[in-house]
């Protein structure tokens, strides 16, 4: 059995579903608070509080966000690891990092060691996804 796609309804809402759309994606996207979005809200013109803007991200977020995920390209097959040494409180750390062709970012992992042990953890995660 397939299963059923729930659609978003904007019924009795007092804003236009691109108006909510937009502040929904302003908050996840740009990681702002819910102040932020109101205030950018205002500077277009738009008189929605922060409260509103809350309860449209606890409404609408997870749907979106699992819309957006499914139109996400899949990564490619091929994958680059690349290691760099920082120094983070003055002790020296490892950040091992995944990505594929178009630079899309797989994982990323810091470790205080460079061996083995440290490249397969790694690797274990990217095979996970």
């Amino acid at each position: 059995m397939l299963p059923t796609v729930h659609r978003v309804s904007y019924a009795r809402h007092r804003f236009p579903p691109a108006i909510i759309q937009h502040a929904v994606w302003l908050y996840f996207r740009f990681a702002l608070s819910y102040r932020d979005v109101e205030d950018m809200l205002a500077e277009r013109g738009i008189d929605a509080s922060y409260e509103t803007v809350s309860r449209w991200v606890l409404k609408f977020g997870a749907t979106y966000a699992n819309r957006s995920r499914k139109r996400r390209p899949r990564p490619s097959d091929c994958r680059h690891l690349d290691e760099v040494f920082l120094k983070i409180g003055g002790k020296i750390v490892y950040l091992w990092r995944a990505v594929d062709d178009e630079g899309e970012v797989l994982d990323i992992l810091v470790q205080s060691t460079r061996d083995r042990k440290a490249a397969s953890k790694l690797l274990r995660n990217l095979v996970k996804r």
